[in-house]
């Protein structure tokens, strides 16, 4: 798994790229810890590069909103493919995220 992260003002956006799974929790967990205490406005999460989730990967993202919300920032997901929105519907987490087709329109939704 590959992370670069972005600034677009008070927005950072965290492009990932692989699998969201449990090989990647240390480091995504503190991507979103530093992003946090910048006291940025939000995080968006760029999903278009992520082709499969695991458990550990839901638990990731699950971990992002709620510390997000314990902190006053939001987060948004944004470039679902089809597999990972399926594995989020079956899941039943889909609706546990602010989520966006494409990335400017995510990024655009803090204005």
């Amino acid at each position: 798994m590959k992370i670069k992260v972005q600034d677009y003002n008070d927005v950072t956006v965290v492009e990932l790229q692989g699998e969201l799974d449990g090989d990647v929790a240390g480091l995504f967990q503190n991507t979103i810890t530093d992003i946090v205490t910048k006291r940025k406005t939000g995080i968006v999460l760029d999903m278009s590069g992520v082709g499969f989730i695991d458990s550990s990967g839901l638990e990731q993202l699950l971990w992002s909103r709620d510390y997000c919300n314990e902190n006053r920032r939001e987060m948004r997901l944004a470039g679902l493919d089809e597999n990972c929105m399926r594995i989020l519907e079956i899941t039943r987490l889909m609706n546990e995220f602010d989520h966006y087709a494409e990335l400017t329109e995510a990024v655009r939704s803090f204005a």
